[in-house]
């Protein structure tokens, strides 16, 4: 099924092509979230008008879209979260979430729709997160999700092994004992 897309959809396209998708993903997912429309022949039309009047558009914003990707591309982000047992969160981390990273570290304001996550983050680790800011711009952020307060404790109890293993060695191997030498028999 070919469908234009009314926005950024990760892996699929960018805001006004024309792609062609399974049925049920344009079905159940693209139309309900109102990310793609069907790409009959009125519509076709329309998005060629729209588009030349965005050629114009495009071109002038480009040159800005370059100077932000420059400052975000491969740029690593530290978002504090809870988290629960087995590394999953208590909430997730969305799009907004990291927006509001890249504005407070990095100083640059970008909308949540330019943030190309599918699905809310909900564990811990280290995530690539494409940054969609022109039609013809991209550029990617690394994104460490952390728990603040189990990075304490197993900081505190990698110190309490560290301080207690020379006093644990120095107890559980005691010096060797001198062998006597086996006595050669005559």
């Amino acid at each position: 099924m070919k469908v234009i897309l009314k926005q950024t959809v990760p892996n699929v396209g960018k805001e006004g092509q024309v792609v062609k998708v399974k049925s049920g993903f344009a079905r159940n997912f693209l139309f309900p979230q109102g990310m793609a429309i069907i790409a009959d022949k009125s519509q076709l039309k329309v998005l060629e008008a729209r588009n030349a009047r965005l050629a114009k558009v495009l071109e002038e914003t480009k040159s800005s879209a370059q100077e932000v990707a420059s400052k975000l591309d491969g740029k690593r982000l530290r978002i504090e979260v809870r988290s629960g047992a087995g590394q999953r969160l208590f909430g997730a981390v969305t799009s907004q979430d990291i927006a509001d990273a890249i504005k407070k570290d990095l100083g640059v304001d970008l909308d949540k729709k330019v943030v190309g996550i599918l699905q809310p983050i909900k564990q811990l680790g280290h995530y690539a997160v494409e940054i969609d800011l022109h039609r013809h711009v991209d550029c990617k952020v690394h994104v460490d999700v952390v728990d603040p307060v189990a990075e304490e404790e197993a900081r505190k109890a990698a110190e309490e092994k560290g301080k207690a293993k020379p006093v644990e060695e120095a107890v559980a191997a005691p010096a060797p004992a001198e062998e006597p030498e086996p006595v050669a028999a005559e």
